[in-house]
């Protein structure tokens, strides 16, 4: 069995980490590349950086820091936001990322995702999906952070994500997002089953008992989360040494 991988998220805006709720109330937190260092150093199995108002502000991604963060860690490293081309995809991989997510550009257009995969190779592409429960019950994901509702189903929009060729699918639970509830185990397992690629959940984690709830009951590789490592509320190597005892295989350096 291949071991569960524990994500650090940085999401940027202006070359600062910041973090909110659902979106919103949006707070400065540090310095992206010192923070970067930092979970290099914990034992983080990889990184994610989001330049969280790319897409709704039509701008390109801060390339800059991307290449300054890549220069300082030696875990992968994806990058989302802002993505609107292969081309933009090619920029962001000489910039130094391992993996580019795309989202609202992959709804826009789901063929940039084979292009991608073709060109660069699925191991590279990763599908974000922001997904948010609406009244009738049903998934739907909602693009431009959050703001804009597509009225597609989830469970649909990652087989036909895994279909076009993305290598990994990033779940994010709006409803969850900053919350410390938990991971939304409901909308993490259905995606899950619906796909034959790793999936990523997001959104939710308070305690080092949500990470295990989602990577043993809901079926994820991966669980993602940025305010509870930020403020060290949570640490990686206690995160770590708690989920063995709880049967899950983790990478420990020691």
């Amino acid at each position: 069995m291949l071991a569960k991988r524990i994500i650090p998220c940085l999401d940027v805006d202006n070359g600062r980490v910041v973090k909110g709720k659902k979106f919103q109330n949006i707070q400065d937190v540090a310095d992206p590349v010192e923070l970067a260092k930092r979970y290099n150093e914990e034992g983080a199995d990889e990184l994610v950086f989001y330049d969280i108002t790319a897409s709704n502000e039509e701008r390109d991604i801060f390339l800059d820091v991307v290449e300054k963060v890549a220069a300082e860690i030696a875990i992968p490293f994806t990058v989302g936001g802002g993505i609107r081309t292969v081309e933009d995809i090619h920029k962001v991989l000489r910039a130094g990322a391992d993996k580019v997510s795309i989202n609202s550009a992959a709804v826009a257009n789901p063929e940039i995702i084979k292009e991608a995969a073709l060109k660069f190779g699925s191991q590279c592409i990763v599908l974000s999906i922001d997904a948010k429960e609406t009244n009738t019950g049903e998934w739907h994901v909602f693009t431009k952070g959050g703001r804009n509702n597509t009225t597609m189903d989830a469970m649909e929009w990652a087989k036909r994500g895994e279909q076009l060729g993305a290598g990994e699918i990033v779940v994010n639970a709006i409803d969850v997002d900053g919350e410390k509830n938990g991971y939304n185990l409901a909308l993490t397992s259905a995606i899950s089953e619906s796909v034959n690629i790793p999936i990523v959940a997001s959104g939710g984690a308070g305690t080092i008992a949500h990470f295990a709830s989602v990577l043993t009951h809901a079926g994820a590789d991966a669980a993602l989360a940025a305010s509870v490592f930020h403020y060290n509320e949570i640490p990686i190597p206690e995160l770590k040494k708690y989920l063995e005892t709880e049967n899950v295989i983790v990478r420990r350096d020691s």
